[in-house]
């Protein structure tokens, strides 16, 4: 694989703990990232440390996030703040024969970088597209585009996609040899988000739209 497909990781984002799970793949992550629906921000502030939860949206090599202009995470980024942007996917609950040896099978992301403010018209409407169409492909183009108010009343930031490292955990409970003979059961509990049938607004007469049917997270590739 040549490595333009590869994130080169920092002595940031290098996983130290269990190396052998630590992914670089750019495909990879960008698979990741593209199946979440939730990023948790973390920066800090005068001291004080802040994680918060945010939708998001992929766009090639950018991330963006968006919110109210007045939002305490949006302002103090856009100043320069560092920032770590983390995405998880739980698969399973891996039950080992021994309480110290379950763990969860996983996809994550830790993305490290500075924001920068949107600006931009064209590419704050394009950013705003494309934080849509992550949560619901095909919506965008089936709803009421944001007015002059609510574009002044919002802020969105790109956050470069340059820094970055996945780790993966996938497969059974891993027991010391002594344990194996344990009579417990042991295994995986796979979990899954599931979407469950879409519920009409009793003030909407329009028939369900065909990207609205079958709407899941997984992607393929």
């Amino acid at each position: 694989m040549s490595s333009t497909s590869n994130f080169t990781p920092s002595a940031r984002t290098r996983v130290v703990r269990e190396p052998h799970r630590g992914v670089y793949d750019r495909d990879a992550i960008n698979q990741i990232l593209d199946e979440g629906l939730i990023c948790h921000v973390g920066f800090v502030v005068d001291g004080q440390p802040y994680v918060i939860p945010t939708s998001y949206g992929r766009d090639g090599n950018v991330l963006y996030v968006h919110g109210s202009a007045a939002s305490r995470m949006l302002r103090n980024l856009e100043k320069g703040v560092p920032a770590s942007v983390t995405v998880t996917l739980l698969d399973g609950l891996v039950l080992a024969r021994s309480i110290f040896n379950h763990s969860m099978n996983y996809h994550s992301v830790v993305i490290l970088g500075t924001a920068t403010l949107v600006s931009e018209p064209e590419e704050k409407l394009a950013a705003l597209r494309a934080l849509s169409e992550h949560i619901l492909p095909h919506r965008w183009d089936d709803v009421r585009h944001p007015h002059e108010k609510e574009l002044k009343a919002t802020s969105v930031l790109r956050i470069p996609l340059e820094e970055c490292s996945a780790k993966v955990r996938t497969g059974p409970p891993i027991d010391d040899d002594e344990d194996y003979s344990f009579p417990t059961w042991a295994g995986v509990i796979p979990l899954e988000q599931k979407a469950g049938a879409p519920i009409r607004d009793e003030r909407c007469d329009r028939e369900l739209p065909e990207y609205l049917k079958n709407y899941s997270r997984k992607k393929s590739g």
